[in-house]
């Protein structure tokens, strides 16, 4: 009678794992299973081990990933029915997501082995004639960083995952990390020496919020409701609440109302104001294509205003500096507050150093909010007061709607008081949001075409600047990148601190001698 086969202990327990179960089994059993099984040889042997180790943490990561997702929807449902909401699914497909993220680490191994493998034996000199008949096959199979490349193929695994916002920001984050490792890369090697001084991350923070402002005018369905928000939450000035007195009848408009008003008047070329006070004979002062929306703001205007604009956003108040200073007064302290919330929260992760120097580390963490602080709301207030601001020096027809670009700009310009890796933080998730948002905004208005699959390829392509980075600062340890915590994920990926990849290791370091004979 033939019995089936048994599940090998490695597929589901690592070493050290097999090594604590074993003082609970008597160990003559477990030398009589032992003894009874064939004779392997070492390649064998190691084979066995690098496949178990490789799909023993590929299920783990599939497991554990369906747990966490099942754990968050069970919450939040416990939070929804608590508040009485309809809860929404965190993602479409728990299983999907789980098999995408445990085939990319799976097939990352196996590929990164494999192409390494193959590498170190086509240097071989029995197999130098395949030089000589394939020799641009040859150089591209040799090359250092084949391997690296190669492995960066399993990022089509993300394909596996359910297409939807959440995949396109896991591309977006891991590119714009590799961005920054092969930035620091560069400059490590001495690429960037050339760099102009006074050119650093604050130009991207200004940059992409210039884009991300014109979007908030123009396209604020490409933009992240986040973004989109925290600009109107935080202009208590320009963005005019209702008044407690106006009669409950009166439909006051909404934040949004007031953005698309200011939208369509820079299409107009930015129209003068004519006062309902100062002609109460017309049925009504605005353009025709200005939604009558409005009405209930513009017509308490003051009369001495002259721009549509300014009577939007600031009604009341004739100067447009008085309402630019009344705005940074209001913000400054709600900003103030939200800062100090967000990163006392985030220095619970780091209480240590509250207990071992305490004074050092509030007065440390004083000094990140004032200059958070500072820097975005100075952004903010700067970006709506350009609106007025180029009223003024700017002819009508003059740029109407690159407008919101250049005052985003501008105010993004702020940064500079905030260049510390916090503000440096900021920045890079304005620039994500602002790739994000720059693509559709694209798409929609279709200066290029939607690519089918296109965050999966740029997730492939960051995987590589990933892996490429990764294997120049093993070569150099004296560069910056190599201590990077980054790094880390890559080496997990490759499963370098396994026990299963270190005769390849071996085999990698007597690589370079090898191929110095070789060439």
């Amino acid at each position: 009678m033939v019995s089936a086969p048994a599940l090998d202990s490695r597929y589901v327990l690592s070493p050290r794992e097999r090594e604590v179960l074993t003082r609970y089994i008597d160990s003559k059993k477990t030398k009589a299973s032992t003894s009874a099984g064939g004779v392997t040889t070492d390649d064998q042997a190691d084979k066995d081990l690098f496949g178990a180790a490789a799909f023993r943490l590929a299920s783990r990561v599939f497991v554990g990933t369906v747990t966490v997702l099942s754990a968050a929807e069970s919450a939040q449902a416990r939070i929804a029915a608590r508040r009485q909401k309809p809860s929404q699914p965190i993602v479409a497909s728990k299983t999907r997501v789980a098999l995408s993220l445990s085939s990319l680490l799976f097939f990352h191994r196996v590929l990164y082995r494999l192409f390494a493998r193959l590498r170190l034996q086509l240097l071989h000199e029995k197999v130098r004639g395949i030089q000589s008949r394939h020799p641009r096959l040859y150089a591209v199979l040799t090359s250092r960083y084949a391997p690296a490349v190669a492995a960066s193929l399993s990022g089509l695994a993300l394909g596996i995952c359910p297409s939807n916002q959440l995949r396109v920001t896991l591309a977006i984050y891991v590119a714009s990390r590799a961005c920054e490792l092969a930035y620091d890369a560069a400059d490590g090697l001495g690429l960037t020496k050339n760099k102009p001084s006074w050119l650093g991350s604050w130009t991207l923070f200004a940059l992409a919020h210039g884009q991300l402002m014109h979007a908030f005018v123009f396209d604020r369905d490409c933009l992240p409701t986040a973004y989109a928000s925290f600009i109107r939450g935080y202009a208590p000035e320009y963005i005019q609440q209702r008044p407690s007195d106006i009669s409950a009848k009166v439909e006051w408009p909404s934040s949004d109302q007031i953005v698309d008003a200011l939208a369509e008047m820079a299409r107009l070329r930015w129209p003068p104001f004519v006062s309902p006070i100062l002609h109460p004979n017309k049925a009504t002062t605005l353009p025709p294509t200005v939604n009558p929306a409005i009405t209930p703001i513009t017509s308490r205007a003051h009369p001495a205003l002259q721009h549509l604009s300014c009577a939007l956003i600031h009604p009341s108040q004739t100067s447009c500096f008085m309402a630019y200073l009344r705005q940074n007064l209001l913000s400054f302290p709600q900003l103030g507050r939200f800062f100090t919330l967000y990163y006392g929260a985030l220095s619970l992760l780091r209480i240590k150093g509250l207990f071992k120097a305490p004074v050092d580390f509030v007065n440390a963490l004083a000094k990140q909010i004032l200059r958070t602080t500072i820097a975005i709301t100075g952004t903010i207030s700067f970006s709506w007061g350009s609106i007025c601001l180029f009223q003024y020096l700017l002819p009508r027809r003059l740029l109407p709607t690159f407008r919101f670009f250049l005052g985003g700009f501008l105010g993004g310009s702020f940064q500079l008081f905030d260049q510390t890796s916090t503000g440096h933080a900021n920045t890079m998730y304005a620039a994500r949001a602002s790739a994000d948002s720059l693509w559709k905004v694209g798409v929609k208005r279709k200066w290029w075409r939607p690519v089918k699959g296109g965050d999966v390829l740029l997730l492939v392509a960051a995987m590589a600047v990933y892996n490429i980075v990764y294997d120049l600062g093993r070569q150099r340890e004296d560069l910056a990148v190599s201590k990077d915590r980054s790094m880390r994920i890559v080496k997990f990926l490759r499963g370098d601190n396994s026990t299963a990849t270190q005769p390849l290791q071996s085999l990698t370091k007597e690589d370079g001698k090898d191929e110095k004979k070789v060439r």
